[in-house]
């Protein structure tokens, strides 16, 4: 049995304060919540005091980005070694990231071998743009993504990872996919795309995470889906309301 996973992308959203008053308002309902992983993903800045406020709790630490070196001329990044002793996950290769920054498969890659190195947990991005989704390009595209993301990893590195199916014409836009349509993607194009590279027994272990435009009122419905084991929540992850909305993952 695969242990679901709720992860909070709160992207450029909340000061410090901000940060830490939230965690400290949701923590004790978030804690009460069995049966589920539970993880926050505040902006850098924000970390070590978040990490402060949830000492003694079971919730999980996440950054939203990193580089893959460990030191170096690289103005603005941040190493795995400086999120270490704070976070237990990183997300990498989200499509915004990707869109704005530029980001590569390859330079995915890369950082999710240097997130298992350094014992963090990668949760990696991948999806497709409506218009690749309209022309029936989504299998090929998503399962490509994932192959390369993973090139080159273990069998165990692998079976440790964390896969968020985001297609990017549900991120923060109030649309999302159906849990059958999202289910049917991540069975074929990621959990496929891993069995086809590493079998059927490693794909069975990794958390498939779905994201885009989730909410308490429509998480029960994909988890309710085999193949879906999580989500990678956006807006909703910003409010008081994220304890329900894992609250209803588990019920």
């Amino acid at each position: 049995m695969r242990t679901p996973i709720i992860a909070g992308n709160w992207k450029m959203n909340k000061t410090a304060v901000e940060a830490v008053q939230f965690v400290r308002e949701i923590r004790q309902g978030l804690q009460n919540i069995q049966g589920v992983d539970k993880v926050v993903c505040p902006p850098f800045i924000a970390i070590p005091g978040v990490y402060e406020a949830l000492q003694a709790t079971d919730i999980g630490i996440g950054a939203q980005n990193m580089w893959y070196e460990d030191k170096g001329a690289y103005t603005g990044e941040i190493a795995p070694d400086m999120l270490t002793p704070f976070c237990q996950y990183v997300i990498l290769g989200h499509s915004e990231r990707r869109a704005y920054y530029c980001e590569t498969d390859e330079g995915v890659n890369k950082k999710t071998k240097a997130a298992l190195a350094h014992g963090l947990t990668p949760i990696i991005c991948v999806g497709e743009t409506l218009e690749q989704n309209e022309a029936g390009e989504t299998q090929a595209f998503v399962s490509g993504q994932v192959k390369a993301a993973l090139d080159g990893l273990t069998d165990e590195q692998v079976a440790s990872c964390v896969i968020a199916y985001e297609p990017i014409w549900a991120i923060g836009t109030g649309k999302s996919a159906s849990a059958a349509q999202a289910g049917s993607i991540i069975g074929l194009s990621v959990r496929g795309a891993i069995a086809e590279v590493y079998g059927e027994a490693v794909a069975q272990q990794v958390r498939i995470q779905y994201g885009g435009s989730v909410k308490e009122g429509n998480i029960a419905e994909y988890m309710a889906h085999p193949d879906i084991d999580g989500a990678l929540v956006g807006g909703a992850s910003l409010k008081p309301g994220f304890v329900e909305l894992v609250r209803n993952a588990v019920a």
